[in-house]
């Protein structure tokens, strides 16, 4: 496999052309001359630390990304990385299980940037019963255990629209971040067989359509759990396992799905 080596200025070019901004844009953002930002691009200038920096963050360029910015440049790295589990993470650690908790008796749970599952509470395991024991095994990936045959597949009723926004926002991902291991899993998921009598694919029936699109999954009893989701991510962070964590919330859409939650909580 080649490794394929690109200077700071291409790798400005690349991701400003990624945010779709022409130079002069970039530029007037990043408070500097196009003919000056153009010759970074080009290589024939060489950019400071600090206007590395400042263009990234002109950019929205994820906090990895402006590591690999910063040591093509020849700079040391400006943010750290430390696993979840690391002894300074313990606020955040306790932060992650108060909200999951705070969740229940709705389903919640923290991922990271490819969608492995960090932390979960415990309505989330309620939901996960009967599932293939195969997709249970750490590292557990979310969206893999959603679309699988053997995982979540052949219970959600609406199989193919909440594929549809999967696959959608897993490309957005994929373009916001530059990530090709987004991209790998996007394409393992679109080669997933559709359930056997999957309904078409058709705006939803429910006062939620045009709105968002709830998961409307069927429990082993024969109930049926319409849930909305929604992402939580932390403001400002200067950590890249920090900025790349998610936190999924689940709400129901109905009197119906929050009595049966509250009673699967109950037992």
């Amino acid at each position: 496999m080649t490794t394929i080596f690109h200077t700071p200025g291409q790798l400005l070019k690349l991701w400003r052309q990624r945010r779709r901004l022409s130079q002069l844009a970039l530029a007037t953002e990043a408070d500097i001359s196009q003919r000056h930002l153009s010759f970074v691009e080009s290589g024939r200038a060489v950019p400071s630390r600090d206007m590395l920096l400042r263009l990234a963050e002109q950019l929205d360029v994820p906090l990895r990304e402006r590591n690999r910015l910063l040591l093509a440049a020849g700079f040391a790295p400006a943010y750290g990385e430390r696993p979840i589990d690391a002894p300074e993470f313990e606020t955040i650690r306790g932060v992650i299980e108060r909200l999951l908790a705070s969740h229940a008796p709705y389903p919640a749970l923290a991922v990271d940037r490819h969608w492995y599952l960090l932390m979960g509470n415990r309505p989330l395991e309620r939901l996960l019963g009967g599932i293939e024991p195969a997709l249970l095994e750490p590292p557990i990936n979310v969206l893999r255990l959603t679309l699988h045959p053997q995982g979540l597949a052949s219970r959600i009723l609406n199989f193919r629209e909440w594929r549809a926004h999967i696959l959608e926002r897993l490309a957005r991902q994929a373009d916001t971040t530059a990530d090709p291991a987004l991209a790998s899993l996007s394409e393992e998921l679109k080669d997933y067989p559709v359930p056997a009598g999957a309904r078409p694919h058709r705006a939803s029936r429910s006062s939620h359509a045009g709105i968002v699109v709830p998961l409307e999954l069927a429990m082993p009893d024969g109930r049926v759990l319409s849930l909305l989701s929604t992402t939580t991510v932390f403001g400002t962070p200067l950590d890249i396992t920090l900025e790349e964590l998610a936190i999924e919330s689940f709400f129901p859409t109905d009197a119906a799905t929050q009595e049966a939650l509250q009673r699967l909580d109950d037992t």
